[in-house]
């Protein structure tokens, strides 16, 4: 079962920048393909996605730890598919860290989104600052 990783640098505060993160409305503003996200109560998320041009529609759980900084997600389905987002750092100096898991085997696929989502974060974070973005 395949498990995916990417990092990036970014210049925010930890906690800025995960507060940001963890806001489920900014969800589908760095996460590659999701294209809405609404609570769907406690430590659930509603959200659409545009998977390969079609809109699906799932809820997922979606756990915030603000003391570790980290988010984690999972959904049911037959792919297994859950992941953790972690930030790390101190002052103005960030690394986030997204990890994924799931049985789906394309790879680049899966690799390409990943990458899209820390790039994301970056551009919006470094472009527009932790509370307009």
């Amino acid at each position: 079962m395949p498990d995916y990783q990417r990092s990036a640098k970014v210049k925010a505060s930890p906690d800025a920048l995960f507060d940001y993160l963890s806001d489920i409305r900014n969800l589908p503003k760095y996460f590659s393909r999701m294209t809405s996200a609404k609570s769907a109560g406690p430590e659930e998320v509603q959200v659409t996605a545009d998977v390969h041009g079609k809109q699906e529609e799932g809820k997922a759980k979606f756990h915030v730890d603000k003391s570790a900084k980290k988010l984690k997600w999972s959904s049911e389905g037959p792919n297994d598919y859950h992941g953790e987002l972690e930030v790390t750092g101190d002052g103005n100096a960030s690394e986030v860290t997204v990890k994924l898991h799931t049985k789906r085997t394309e790879k680049e696929e899966i690799e390409l989104g990943l990458q899209k989502t820390v790039d994301n974060i970056v551009r919006l974070v470094e472009q527009h600052g932790t509370k307009a973005a």
